[in-house]
């Protein structure tokens, strides 16, 4: 077998019909997925997929190396929870609140109420102890 490797490094699969592929491309969730060129259509169907190659010249390597997305995009159907690493994946981010006296009255009964239906009772307590 000397230079060839056995590992499978793609598939064509074909649909009866658009949907059937856009259905089965989501559920899979590729890393990888080419488009033809004009395929916008598809695209928005598409909601799963770690990058999405679009017309004969976006070739997957440029993608990984030169274009934007990286190397480093979701594998084995993860694609349906998220897409690949940016930079942002690496600034850290931090909320803050401000709350008034007027809408933490408005808004401490319903925060009770969830706080204590989840049985978080210093939650519920943090709040009766503001009033």
């Amino acid at each position: 077998m000397g230079r060839f490797s056995t590992e499978i490094a793609g598939a064509i699969l074909v649909a009866s019909s658009l949907e059937q592929a856009c259905e089965f491309v989501n559920r899979f969730a590729p890393e990888h997925l080419s488009l033809p060129e004009n395929a916008e259509r598809l695209l928005k169907k598409t909601h799963s997929a770690g990058t999405v190659f679009l017309g004969p010249w976006s070739a997957q390597p440029l993608g990984d190396y030169a274009t934007g997305s990286n190397h480093v995009l979701p594998t084995g159907g993860w694609a349906r929870k998220r897409g690949g690493l940016s930079a942002a994946d690496f600034v850290k981010c931090i909320s803050v609140q401000t709350i008034t006296r007027n809408g933490f009255l408005r808004l401490a009964d319903a925060v009770e109420t969830l706080a204590e239906s989840e049985g978080l009772m210093a939650h519920r307590n943090a709040v009766r102890v503001r009033r």
